[in-house]
């Protein structure tokens, strides 16, 4: 399985956009704030692993 890394750019109610840091990408991914970690902020480090996304 994969890893992939992220930082919370905005975070819009029920939904944050998230940004790949491991790759050069400007695409955002919009994930529901229930799969996220509860204490994330903007500029929050995220790691994706294993189908979970967790801080880094």
């Amino acid at each position: 399985m994969e890893t992939f890394y992220y930082v919370v750019v905005s975070i819009d109610g029920d939904y944050a956009n998230l940004k790949r840091t491991d790759i050069e990408s400007d695409e955002l991914k919009l994930v529901a704030r229930a799969l996220l970690p509860p204490e994330i902020s903007e500029g929050s480090r995220l790691k994706y692993e294993w189908m979970q996304y967790t801080m880094e």
